[in-house]
């Protein structure tokens, strides 16, 4: 499976914070925001990855990861050249998908809880599409799941009066006719092409699985200051109190068996004397094997 990582738009709610810098590249407490979008597919067992960012940032993104092999990984990179609707991401990534399934997160989208990596990395072969729930205050904010007798009946895109108050998060999965079901829909009344025309036409298919998200699960959009805040808040409190970094991409990388311990070491080293790189030497003094400790897939 691929994944994608759609890190575009102008970040205007987050104006003038980003008026010089994208928005997935600002700080969420220790880590760049782009991060934790990527610790969500690393957690699924997903290392083959492209990268979708605007034309002015995208070195910006290309001199911080990289091509990924230092995660035992690989980056690709692409432009959209407007923010003209999440389902671009499967027209700009057609020939980097190939006809394989592949899994699309939000570049500022924040995933984390126990047994999360196990629950995203069953669903690294599909048939059909999955996406997920997760109850909410202000579902009006989103695309809105209505159930009815435990099935779900619509999705409805950021609705005045919701169904339901459970939102689609910004984390897809979807199997190879998405980029031409993406090719058929035609741009909203807001002048975009939604994911919610792609997730509608495999649910009028009988092919959408909505899997509800624990409660124990954690999904913050950090697309506004306040949310910003509070996605940093959250993960200084889990780091501090656990003494665990929450989707440290070289620890992942490490527990998945994708970089030795050599090369833990060596990415240790890079860092002196700075507390990230002390964390990840520590880690290398656990006598338990690092797969073992993936399995709850909280990273």
């Amino acid at each position: 499976m691929k994944g994608i990582v759609l890190a575009g738009g102008t970040g205007s709610r987050l104006w003038p914070i980003t008026k010089g810098i994208s928005k997935q590249l600002v700080p969420v407490y220790d880590k760049p925001l782009v991060h934790y979008p990527l610790g969500t597919l690393f957690l699924a067992g997903i290392k083959d990855i492209l990268i979708i960012t605007t034309p002015e940032d995208q070195s910006s993104f290309q001199r911080l990861l990289s091509d990924g092999s230092q995660y035992g990984a690989r980056f690709e990179y692409a432009v959209q050249e407007k923010p003209n609707g999440l389902a671009e991401a499967f027209i700009i990534g057609e020939d980097f998908i190939a006809g394989d399934e592949v899994a699309l997160v939000l570049g500022d989208n924040i995933f984390h809880g126990a047994g999360l990596g196990q629950q995203l990395s069953a669903l690294n072969s599909i048939s059909g599409a999955t996406i997920f729930a997760y109850k909410v205050s202000d579902p009006q904010s989103y695309g809105v799941v209505e159930f009815a007798d435990g099935k779900v009946i619509s999705i409805e895109e950021k609705p005045v009066n919701p169904k339901s108050n459970y939102a689609v998060p910004g984390l897809y999965f979807y199997d190879s006719q998405v980029c031409d079901i993406a090719k058929q829909i035609k741009p909203s009344a807001r002048g975009e092409l939604e994911i919610t025309a792609i997730n509608d036409h495999y649910l009028s298919n009988n092919q959408l699985e909505v899997k509800i998200l624990d409660r124990g699960t954690a999904w913050l959009d950090s697309g506004t200051i306040q949310s910003l805040h509070a996605a940093a808040s959250y993960i200084q409190v889990i780091e501090e109190r656990q003494g665990s970094k929450v989707s440290c991409l070289e620890e992942i990388a490490w527990r998945n068996s994708w970089i030795s311990d050599q090369e833990l070491m060596d990415i240790a080293k890079s860092y002196g004397k700075n507390p990230y790189g002390a964390y990840l030497s520590n880690l290398l003094s656990d006598k338990i094997h690092p797969s073992s400790l993936n399995k709850s897939g909280s990273l």
